[in-house]
């Protein structure tokens, strides 16, 4: 995270796309994601979950594989922000 600037919602979307992408080449039937780049390298949680969730829902539906994508949260208040985005 270097404030936003610097493609950082790009390369974050890429990577879940990709790792959704191996995972549908390899008949992967569940896949589970922590909250990437929110630690050591600062991503806002928030905005780091919004993108997330709208990448994974936009992929999921298009395809047999995975069957089941878990988001591994280790906060509480990353729990809260993923639940309220699942909701919506």
């Amino acid at each position: 995270w270097q404030g936003g600037g610097k493609g950082e919602a790009e390369l974050l979307r890429s990577c879940y796309r990709e790792s959704l992408r191996l995972a549908q080449k390899n008949d992967v039937r569940s896949i589970a994601f922590p909250a990437i780049s929110t630690g050591v390298y600062g991503y806002p949680p928030d905005q780091a979950a919004d993108i997330a969730v709208a990448t994974v829902a936009a992929l999921v539906g298009h395809a047999d594989m995975p069957q089941r994508v878990i988001f591994c949260c280790f906060s509480q208040r990353d729990l809260q922000i993923y639940r309220r985005l699942l909701a919506q």
